[in-house]
């Protein structure tokens, strides 16, 4: 008897079941690796405990891939299922492996029409259903849980499978079943064979093409195993690590890697969860010559990512000057970002304003994300949102999931600052859910760090420094500026909000520092109208002078309302007495041509604090008003406070918020919170599933209870079930 080469693992696709997702393996896990833990586990916590056992230092810290196949997974449960398998009849094993070998690695609904061709009888699943393991339907057989389905494969004898997959091959002869039929042949070789590696080439490419990543994942790496070519095999082990990484499994992206020698593939590999300044230099040697002009290209794209990413973005100019020399046009947002470094703003704005403009629907979803980079740095926000949004469709109707995480990435901020505050915390919540289970870490720290930045604005303080701190610890091990810069902004913002100018002013004067983990370019702009407003309250305002200059001259150059404007209250702060008032009435004219208003709304405040103290009372208070309509709607508790206190410095009596309605009092994460805990969810549970710690739940309820006035969860859900508050 031959064994097949490499036979098959079952269900590395199959989605988690819901019953046990939220329960945390091991709590000494990296929550990246508990996320992908709870994936490969198939969401069983019996699986996902055995795998944590198992893991080296190193995976329990991420820094090397876990196992894939199903052995190496959780070996007790599978032997224990295995038994239970072995116990029923033989004809019920059969029909349960026809069942199992049809069902991977996508269900191809083809038992049916396998039992009808072999004309076997399905009387034998009885044993299968009375023992509670699996029951036919009418589309074929239900497996009790995924495990179960694994057992039922690998329990069978190689001749048994081989037979399984010849006859499911047979009877694949649909339309669009082409590859799915290689996929069998290919599972049913005996060895190595060069018309099958083709035909399974052939089939992965037309996958490929139709968005189905993960099954053209599965056929390239079943034709390495069977390519009799060892240079060929390499190149198709390769190919089915990008197919792994791009349809969202990690951990087989990463442990077929490491059989290549590709420094395009590790380079990718790097800016996702490694390094990001070896990820840039892994790139761009791959972009060099031999490598096509369209490889290049798309090379030079992720190298510019990978600038981004570690904020040094003087590297841009290494990877315009490839660009140069290779005859392409340097791809993406490299241009503009190029020119911003070197001082250029004008050609930074035409360069940014091309490729912002380039986000029409069904593009390239990694050219998307690059438009709507562009669009924010342009300030345009409802050009990033459209950008960052078709960037995820795209993505998802290619089959690349890890793609549309990074797309929510950047979506985020476009939601947020234009006053989607409740929407933008929650959607990237979700976001880093998936990037921890795609195993995009360095995406997750980019998250981590938004949220922090959203948690700071909205005054949530426990959640943003521990948000910060979490963000900030993973940016300066893996080189990425950018997030650690958030992270510093968050805390900075947090100080400015709470009345500590002095290490307000110490926290974003940093930020105008380069290199990894020290500050980022591309939020120097997004720090300066803070630091100024910190430097005035100190009254050190030298350095604040020349960052406002430097800041003007990008504001006029790419004409974006809402960077005037905040220009404008710049100068108003740094201008004296009545003189200021002016300057903010401009502010606030352009504010209303912008999408800022989480910004609009603090102009507002800070000009009615400058109207107090001109005595200009009257005017003073209906600004006031307006800021805290508006600071209560984005959920923003302690600058609503800030403008209560100046209402009542004015003399004019403010009542305590009347409305009842939990999602106008509570923040976005708190309402999450309130919700999970309604519907009988422990804090644990609720940790997990955010991936916060137990402590930050505790203090988010008490949080909730004091808003809401409440004392009890049962009173909780009394409250979120009436109709008319939610």
């Amino acid at each position: 008897m031959v064994t097949p080469v490499n036979p098959p693992p079952l269900d590395r696709t199959s989605p988690p079941q819901p019953t046990d997702a939220g329960r945390h393996p091991d709590p000494t896990l990296a929550e990246g690796v508990h996320a992908r833990v709870r994936r490969l586990a198939h969401g069983d916590a019996r699986a996902a405990a055995e795998l944590a056992a198992r893991l080296t230092a190193r995976q329990r810290a991420g820094l090397d891939p876990l196992p894939t196949e199903p052995a190496d997974l959780a070996p007790e449960l599978l032997r224990a299922h295995r038994r239970a398998i072995r116990a029923l009849p033989d004809d019920t094993r059969l029909l349960l492996l026809l069942a199992a070998a049809d069902q991977h690695p996508v269900p191809t609904r083809a038992f049916l029409r396998a039992v009808a061709a072999a004309r076997l009888d399905t009387r034998p699943l009885e044993p299968a259903e009375a023992a509670g393991l699996a029951h036919p339907t009418a589309d074929g057989v239900v497996f009790r849980d995924t495990w179960t389905r694994i057992a039922a494969y690998e329990t069978a004898s190689p001749a048994d499978r081989r037979d399984a997959h010849r006859l499911l091959a047979r009877v694949l002869s649909g339309k669009g079943e082409a590859p799915h039929r290689s996929w069998h042949r290919g599972a049913a070789a005996l060895g190595p064979s060069g018309r099958l590696t083709a035909e399974l080439r052939t089939a992965a490419d037309r996958s490929r093409a139709a968005g189905r990543r993960a099954l053209a994942g599965a056929l390239t790496e079943r034709a390495a195993a069977l390519c009799p070519d060892p240079r060929a095999q390499a190149r198709l082990v390769a190919g089915a690590a990008a197919d792994a990484w791009a349809a969202g499994d990690a951990d087989r992206a990463r442990r077929l890697a490491a059989r290549t020698d590709d420094s395009a593939l590790d380079g990718v590999l790097a800016l996702r969860a490694g390094d990001a300044s070896e990820a840039f230099d892994a790139l761009l040697a791959a972009a060099r010559p031999p490598s096509p002009a369209a490889h290049s290209v798309e090379l030079l794209a992720l190298a510019t990512e990978a600038a981004v990413y570690t904020g040094d973005l003087k590297r841009c100019r290494e990877a315009s000057a490839v660009a140069h020399r290779l005859g392409v046009p340097p791809p993406g947002a490299l241009a503009g970002l190029d020119a911003a470094v070197e001082g250029r703003y004008e050609d930074a704005r035409d360069a940014l304003e091309a490729t912002a403009g380039r986000c029409g629907p069904g593009d390239d979803p990694t050219a998307l994300i690059h438009a709507g980079i562009a669009a924010l740095l342009l300030g345009d926000h409802t050009r990033a949102a459209t950008a960052t949004l078709r960037a995820a469709a795209s993505a998802r109707a290619r089959g690349t999931p890890a793609i549309a995480v990074q797309a929510q990435e950047f979506r985020a901020y476009a939601d947020f600052w234009s006053g989607r505050t409740r929407a933008a915390e929650a959607a990237a919540q979700e976001a880093l859910a998936q990037a921890y289970a795609t195993g995009q870490d360095n995406g997750a720290c980019h998250l981590r760090a938004a949220l922090a930045m959203f948690a700071a604005v909205t005054g949530d303080e426990r959640a943003c420094r521990e948000r910060a701190a979490a963000a900030r610890s993973h940016a300066l091990a893996h080189g990425l500026g950018l997030p650690a810069a958030l992270a510093q902004w968050a805390l900075a913002f947090l100080d400015l909000a709470g009345g500590r100018f002095p290490a307000a002013a110490a926290r974003l004067r940093a930020l105008a520092g380069f290199g990894p983990g020290h500050g980022h370019r591309a939020i120097r702009h997004l720090a300066t109208p803070h630091y100024v407003e910190a430097a005035v309250r100190t009254g050190d305002t030298r350095v604040a002078r020349a960052a406002h200059a430097d800041y003007h001259r990008w504001a006029s150059a790419v004409g974006s309302p809402d960077d005037l404007a905040l220009s404008a209250r710049c100068q108003a702060l740094l201008a004296p007495g009545a003189e200021a008032v002016e300057h903010y009435r401009a502010a606030l004219d352009l504010h209303a041509r912008g999408t800022r208003d989480v910004e609009r709304a603090r102009t507002e405040l800070l000009f009615a604090g400058a109207l107090r103290r001109l005595r200009h009372r009257p005017e003073a208070r209906d600004r006031l008003h307006s800021a805290l309509e508006a600071f209560e709607s984005f959920g923003a508790a302690h600058c609503a406070a800030s403008a209560r206190a100046e209402l009542r410095a004015l003399g004019t009596p403010v009542n305590a918020p009347t409305t009842t309605d939990p999602a106008a009092l509570l923040t976005a994460q708190q309402l999450m919170v309130a919700r999970m805990a309604a519907e009988g969810a422990t804090n644990r549970e609720i940790a997990d599933r955010l991936a916060l710690s137990r402590r930050t739940i505790d203090h988010h309820l008490r949080g909730v209870f004091a808003r809401l006035g409440i004392r009890s969860r049962i009173e909780l859900v009394r409250l979120l079930s009436d109709p008319d508050r939610t």
